[in-house]
């Protein structure tokens, strides 16, 4: 590809396995710091600081100050995106990487991407939205968005419509979810989404993963709000 967007420059970044295991880390959406960063990817410190140099320079990590530490976060959604979706597609090709534990199907049923839901309850969240059509094709591109009933919906369990819509956001967005290779819910909805379960004490984060695991009562909310054939 001799013009146009440099994807051999986004591959490689992403391609190095010290760099995906950062990138991965950080799909929590957690600020975590250089040491913790050189820990997820087994290399020194030295070695992880040349690495966050280049993802810094490519436009894929932010870095903050805070005392004498360092925090690096996703540069934003759209990075977590690709990255869930290229996820998604080793996982389709089979290309994964055996690591057993306990957390595998907690990471499977319910885990943050970036700043959304994703895993099996979150594809439940989606198919619910879409078989009872509150979400529609909108655009010429073919984005989603919701239906009149879809916003009345979203506005009746608490969500501020108006106040993410008046954001640059885009409001409805598909992410391809690795684990269960269907579609769940991004964009400034599905962000919305994720911050309401959490507010309601309907499911808690791991701190030291991305799985969230979802109370007894939790579940049940879901399922009654979310309901599918």
């Amino acid at each position: 590809m001799k013009e146009g967007p440099d994807i051999a420059r986004i591959g490689a970044l992403i391609g190095d396995p010290a760099r995906a295991n950062m990138l991965g880390a950080l799909l929590s959406g957690k600020a975590l710091t250089a040491t913790e960063l050189a820990a997820e990817a087994g290399v020194t410190g030295q070695t992880a600081s040349s690495h966050l140099k280049k993802l810094m320079e490519g436009g894929l990590l932010l870095q903050a100050k805070l005392g004498r530490h360092r925090y690096f976060t996703l540069a934003g959604p759209e990075v977590g995106a690709v990255l869930e979706a290229v996820m998604g597609l080793a996982a389709r090709k089979g290309h994964l990487r055996t690591r057993t534990g306990p957390k595998d199907p907690a990471m499977r049923a319910a885990r943050v991407c970036y700043d959304h839901l994703a895993g099996d309850m979150a594809v439940r969240i989606f198919d619910s939205l879409q078989s009872r059509d509150f979400l529609a094709i909108a655009g010429a591109k073919g984005g989603f968005g919701l239906t009149e009933n879809g916003s009345s919906f979203v506005r009746e369990i608490g969500i501020d419509l108006d106040a993410l819509t008046a954001s640059r956001r885009p409001l409805c967005r598909v992410c391809l979810d690795w684990s269960e290779r269907r579609n769940h819910l991004a964009g400034s909805l599905g962000a919305a989404l994720l911050t309401h379960f959490i507010e309601k004490d309907w499911l808690r984060r791991d701190r030291n993963s991305r799985t969230v695991r979802f109370s007894p009562k939790g579940q049940a909310e879901i399922r009654q709000l979310f309901p599918v054939d």
